[in-house]
């Protein structure tokens, strides 16, 4: 008697995300199950989702990141969960060892994807990106998200962690403002967690923690051997740095009014 087929859902939490929705939901579309929680885009997001009859559409208020991917993780019907990013795509040798390991009774309870970050439609070799690694498949009981994190969300496993051997694409810088914006609001949003935790931002904080960042990517993790992108890279994520500490700045200030 043949074993019974080990089903997959496949998760995605979108705010506009038209240049990347419908190839995205393509690239999953292997999964058992697609659900999308959408936090009530303003462009085309939700209506390119429609044209897709057999995902599930949810809309929900965004509050942080931790919190949305909770309740998206609480939504699915199979144990085996495939998070992904709207920016990021399966290759098919990596579609192949995803099939293989949730197919065959895999030791693991989690596993990280290494990832190829894409400038533009060009890879970027370094500046940091290198080793760039999360968990993006795992089994739904043998998880769960800290409570203390609103960005970067962390997964705490219970049971084996393992790396597969094929990379993500993560298709994250698309043009200088955009990636502008995304370091601002992540850099706000870490503010905002180290501020429920008590910490403020001291005077040095705002010269070493941002020039640290751009020489740790620049020269030790090799950012000038990419060039223009390089530089302009590890110069947008010192300034996610700075934005941290002039955000954590006015949440005190304003405490203290």
């Amino acid at each position: 008697m043949d074993k019974a087929k080990t089903k997959i859902s496949a998760l995605l939490i979108t705010f506009n995300e038209e240049d990347n929705i419908e190839a995205v939901l393509d690239n999953i579309n292997f999964a058992d199950e697609i659900i999308v929680v959408d936090s009530f885009s303003t462009d085309n997001t939700v209506t390119l989702i429609k044209k897709h009859p057999h995902v599930k559409l949810i809309q929900r208020e965004f509050t942080n990141y931790t919190d949305q991917k909770k309740f998206t993780m609480e939504q699915a019907t199979h144990d085996w969960i495939l998070f992904l990013d709207a920016d990021e795509r399966i290759t098919p040798g990596l579609k192949e060892e995803i099939l293989e390991v949730t197919q065959n009774d895999a030791s693991a309870s989690a596993y990280y994807f290494l990832r190829t970050f894409m400038f533009k439609k060009e890879i970027l070799r370094f500046s940091g990106w290198q080793s760039d690694k999360n968990y993006r498949l795992f089994k739904k009981g043998k998880v769960h998200f800290t409570e203390d994190r609103i960005v970067h969300e962390t997964l705490v496993v219970d049971g084996q962690s393992l790396t597969l051997k094929n990379k993500l694409l993560h298709y994250s810088f698309k043009n200088h403002h955009d990636y502008k914006g995304k370091m601002l609001k992540y850099g706000r949003m870490k503010a905002q967690e180290e501020f429920l935790k008590g910490k403020k931002a001291r005077w040095y904080h705002f010269i070493f923690r941002p020039t640290y960042k751009f020489l740790n990517h620049y020269v030790m993790r090799l950012g000038f051997l990419d060039g223009k992108k390089g530089i302009t890279i590890c110069y947008l994520n010192a300034l996610g740095v700075l934005e941290r500490y002039r955000e954590l700045k006015r949440l005190h200030n304003q405490k203290s009014h």
